[in-house]
């Protein structure tokens, strides 16, 4: 199961000490559903200990410790792996300083973390926009190089505040529980051999020549996330509906195009067709930062890669 991130924003509201109460019982009860799927890979990551959260203004976790029904939740969670603050659950050395998110203008560490690491949102169900099973975010990134600026998106999360959430998320939960165990037993350990495996597990695939080489020599820590990089884009081609999706595919993680200068000093390849084509829009893999360059040709319904590896010019 990915990680669930804890959202503050969801702690920073004023409640009568009872309501407050129920929301922990409820959220916590959640949080223990998801365990009870993937016990060994839930993990809840807070901005705080959890011993020292504070669950609304003037309500210390305490309070809810001590309420009626609240000392065994308790003890369940304490088992949990956790992490704080949020950034703790990233890839050693990384920061993503460069990309923040914010909902309804304000920001949002937790979600925007469990967007960045392809995890799930956990709220107290204090308000009803932290009501849902998923959240629209406002993502802003950074540009590289002479542009100034940013790029602005919109993004959604998986989101949990009650088991009802839970049971919508069911599906998708056991499917990363069991891909997560393929990859354990799958064996691939080098990117000659996620090479040879290529055809046969990403047919929505095709990579200019000079890619091989950039999979063969994939640094040993890069192997499983681009693989999972590779997947993703396979199965949104493959959900692709091209008549209800006029935009394209909804891929699974945060793709962006480069900017004007980068683009046209970096991003020119020449595809298999022989023609000269840019392949500005990528995506990020961690831990690094890598990039995974890719275009999108509708009438073959194919992803075209062109490069797998550190940020292009650098």
């Amino acid at each position: 199961m990915p990680q669930l991130f804890l959202n503050e924003r969801s702690c920073e509201t004023t409640a009568e000490p009872e309501r407050v109460n129920r929301a922990m019982t409820e959220l916590v009860r959640a949080v223990v559903a998801v365990a009870r799927v993937d016990r060994p890979g839930t993990v809840l990551a807070a901005r705080e200990p959890v011993n020292a959260l504070r669950l609304a203004k003037d309500h210390p976790i305490a309070k809810w410790v001590g309420s009626p029904g609240a000392k065994e939740l308790w003890q369940r969670l304490l088992l949990m792996q956790t992490k704080y603050p949020h950034e703790d659950a990233y890839p050693d050395g990384e920061t993503f300083s460069d990309i923040a998110y914010s909902h309804e203008g304000t920001p949002v560490t937790g979600l925007g973390a469990a967007h960045l690491m392809g995890g799930a949102g956990v709220s107290l169900p204090l308000e009803p926009h932290w009501n849902a099973d998923r959240i629209t975010l406002e993502r802003e990134e950074l540009l590289d190089g002479e542009d100034s600026g940013s790029a602005l998106s919109e993004v959604d999360v998986p989101h949990i505040a009650t088991r009802v959430h839970v049971d919508t998320h069911l599906p998708w939960i056991r499917e990363e529980t069991q891909a997560a165990l393929r990859d354990e037993l799958s064996g691939i350990r080098t990117g000659a051999e996620l090479w040879e495996r290529c055809p046969d597990l990403f047919p929505h695939l095709c990579f200019l020549p000079h890619v091989e080489a950039q999979v063969r020599e994939l640094r040993p820590y890069w192997v499983h996330p681009v693989r999972k990089r590779f997947a993703e884009l396979d199965r949104s081609v493959q959900l692709w509906d091209a008549v209800a999706e006029l935009d394209g595919p909804q891929w699974a993680s945060a793709v962006t195009p480069e900017h004007s200068a980068r683009k046209r000093d970096h991003c020119k390849f020449t595809d298999l067709d022989g023609t000269e084509q840019y392949f500005d829009t990528h995506l990020r893999f961690t831990p690094g930062v890598g990039r995974l360059h890719f275009r999108f040709l509708r009438d073959t319904r194919r992803v075209h890669i062109a490069h797998i590896g550190r940020k292009l010019g650098s």
